[in-house]
């Protein structure tokens, strides 16, 4: 069957929403792992439907033998989204989203010592030099000006370190892979987020207005159901280092959206900061072919 849509302009335009959705979280007047619950309940709608849509059956024979590690890392997405979203609370969306893109940083330093896989002198370079871009998007000392800016750096730290771990926990998961695993992740999220929320806040969807609505279920739809089925559709198209330049358009939006958008101020050593996280965790990913003699 010939494609439609081209899977770079897919997967791009996935990255593109992505990019966007601190400036719709923003707008929801919800508290943190409520906007999780209700984005992991409206994206378990979208992905379900699409499964069924195109016949994809889940092999629930097999996804029970890592049932245990899918509820786990379903639960650190959860929690994951919510540090993310609090993090847009406190500081501004550019630095939340380059601190969150610290992630692959983390498990490249992980990996040695969960997988014995060895760190060569690029790899090295690359996490010396990411971790500088962090320490420059932090402000230095810029940190003492306020408490909310330091709390929203963690946050969004903390949200790459669940997120890394989600990372990690997939390299055990062999059974089930790409949207059937991400759809499996998204119910066990729900299952957690839920009992939290109603523990914590509550539910305080009366409280929100039109534009809150309508940025809720923006991100419940658009940029997690739809946009994730654009992903893994294009995802499996795609070669790895195709797909893993295409994916810093994300930070590159959010940047954009942060600033334009929101008028939020990025100062230039933050710039510099993100450059060196963005361009140096590329370059850890990829893999320069040696051409034969």
């Amino acid at each position: 069957m010939k494609k439609t849509f081209s899977p770079r302009l897919m997967l791009a335009f996935s990255m593109v929403c992505f990019g966007t959705i601190g400036y719709f979280v923003r707008n929801i007047d919800l508290p943190s792992g409520e906007i999780a619950l209700y984005r992991a309940f409206l994206a378990i709608l979208i992905i379900g439907g699409y499964m069924l849509f195109t016949k994809q059956k889940t092999d629930f024979k097999k996804a029970k033998k890592e049932l245990l590690l899918l509820a786990i890392s379903g639960a650190a997405m959860g929690v994951n989204w919510i540090f993310l979203f609090e993090a847009y609370k406190y500081t501004t969306v550019s630095v939340a989203t380059l601190c969150y893109y610290f992630a692959p940083v983390i498990v490249t330093l992980a990996c040695p010592l969960l997988f014995k896989e060895k760190m060569g002198a690029k790899q090295w370079v690359c996490f010396a030099m990411a971790t500088l871009g962090l320490i420059l998007i932090t402000g230095l000392g810029n940190l003492s000006e306020g408490g909310d800016h330091l709390k929203g750096i963690l946050f969004g730290i903390s949200a790459a370190v669940f997120y890394a771990t989600v990372v990690i926990l997939n390299k055990y998961i062999k059974q089930i892979s790409g949207i059937h695993r991400t759809f499996l992740q998204f119910v066990s999220a729900f299952g957690v987020l839920l009992p939290y929320v109603l523990l914590t806040d509550g539910i305080n969807l009366s409280s929100l207005n039109g534009v809150g609505w309508a940025s809720l279920v923006t991100v419940g739809l658009l940029h997690t159901g739809v946009t994730y089925c654009l992903y893994f559709s294009a995802l499996k198209d795609l070669p790895g280092q195709t797909a893993a330049v295409l994916s810093y358009i994300d930070p590159l939006v959010a940047v954009i959206v942060s600033v334009t958008l929101l008028g939020e101020t990025i100062t230039p050593l933050q710039l510099i900061g993100g450059a060196l996280i963005l361009g140096f965790t590329l370059l850890n990913e990829i893999k320069i072919k040696k051409e034969p003699r």
